[in-house]
Parts: C-alpha cells; structure tokens; sequence
C-alpha cells in the first residue's frame, strides 16, 4: 500500500517504521459522529500538520473488499482474512485537503471515494475488517510512518492507545448515541438524502458494540487523555476546549 498526503510525499510499505515520533502527534480518538472529523480538520490547518483520518483507511478497505465480493451485506458471512490482506497491500490512496469545502478529499487508485467512503453502508464494512490483525498491522505500519514525516493530527479510535502511545497530545472525544444520530441525520438531509433516525441510530450502537468489544485494540480512551463529551457542545466550542489542551501540553499556536 502507498498513500500520500499533501505535500505529496509518498509512505511506501517497505519503508522503516519509527515507533518514537520525531515529529508532534496529536491523536483525537472516539467514536464516530462525536466530531473528530471537524476538530481534527481546524488543529492540521491552523497549526500546518498533516492530517492522518485512520477511519478512512479501515473505509476505503472495506468499500474496496466489498468491491472485490470479499464483504457482502451480511454481516455473518465468513471473510477471507488474507485476501483482505492482499487487497489492503495493493491499494494507493492520497488525502488531499480541500481548502474550499473544508475536507479532505480520498483518492484510492486515482478515483475520488470521500462520499462513497463516507457511507453509513461502508462504515459497517470498516468495522467488520478492522478486526482482522493482519490488516490492522500493515494498516499500523503506514500510520506510524506518517510521523516520521511532519507534525500531525490523528483522527480515529486507537490513535492514543496502540497507533501512538508517546503521542505529544491525547484527546478521547464522545458523544451520546442519539446526539450523533441526530447530528447524521442532518448532514444527510442537508445533502438531500432521505435519512431514518431510528435505522441511523440502531447502526451506530452496532457499531460502537463491534469496536469497543473486539478483542484486537478496541476503541476506548488512553489513560491519558483528555475526555471530551460533545453531546452539548458546538464545534467551536470543542475546538476551544481542545486547543487549550494542547496548549498546556506545550504547543504553540499563532491563531
């Protein structure tokens, strides 16, 4: 697998891997829908990091094995581990951020993904083969590599605790089932797509019972991290909060 991010530097599979980070790590983990997304997006852009979206990586396999027919709509139906593997290996993705809509574009194997990776459908896909260790540990070894490269804001569930456990700055970032269903719910409508709280809801409570059960890295704070209930909160609210985290951690911002 190779990715590149912005700059375009390109983070081959076979390159070393430094576990101890030359660079600042910023790990904002948590479920999906609490936020991350956009905290994530303001810290890269204001402090000049690049921008690691971990949960897009686990997306763009499982749209790409669903692709392949080695995920189907049923959730019970066997997957071969290392064909999965295989796929992952063979994949080329870039994040490109996108200054005028605010996010990053995915581009796998010269396609642009972002909408079709930001499914509901397809994040039931991530979470049936982020349980796969094998997948997770090439997966592992680009994310670690990103590091070694520039500062940088990662966005998932194990960023703290497995990806970067000497991570500078550490934020676990939640939020109420219903507050993120709720919060899905707009955004699909404001996109013009019929949306079903009830369905959203049920979904999202799946998922968060696979991540944070599975036995390989399941999804839960660092025993360092700053916790972060955004049920309540607006984004600038959250950005604020988190800001002055890192601040008391030692980073310096000029806006």
């Amino acid at each position: 697998m190779t990715v590149s991010v912005s700059d375009n530097d390109l983070l081959n599979k076979n390159d070393s891997v430094h576990h101890s980070a030359r660079y600042p790590v910023i790990c904002i983990d948590g479920p999906s829908g609490a936020g991350k997304g956009t905290v994530t997006w303001r810290l890269a852009q204001v402090l000049g990091y690049q921008l690691l979206d971990s949960g897009a990586l686990y997306r763009i396999v499982g749209l790409k094995a669903f692709e392949a027919g080695l995920i189907t709509a049923d959730a019970s139906h066997p997957i071969d581990e290392s064909a999965v593997l295989a796929l992952t290996k063979s994949l080329e993705i870039a994040f490109l951020p996108n200054n005028d809509s605010g996010r990053v574009d995915i581009i796998v194997n010269g396609q642009a993904v972002g909408d079709q990776v930001r499914n509901e459908t397809v994040g039931g896909y991530a979470s049936q083969i982020a349980v796969f260790p094998t997948v997770r540990q090439a997966l592992l070894t680009l994310q670690q590599d990103m590091a070694t490269r520039s500062g940088l804001v990662a966005d998932g569930r194990d960023m703290g605790t497995v990806v970067f456990p000497d991570a500078d700055v550490k934020v676990y970032l939640t939020a109420s089932a219903e507050a993120r269903a709720e919060r899905r719910v707009t955004q699909l409508v404001n996109a013009g797509q019929a949306a079903d709280f009830d369905s959203i809801l049920a979904t999202i409570k799946e998922r968060d019972d696979r991540d944070e059960n599975r036995s390989t890295a399941p999804s839960k704070p660092a025993a360092d991290a700053l916790l972060l209930d955004s049920s309540m909160l607006d984004a600038d609210a959250v950005y604020e909060q988190v800001k002055r985290h890192c601040q008391d951690k030692g980073l310096f911002f000029n806006s």
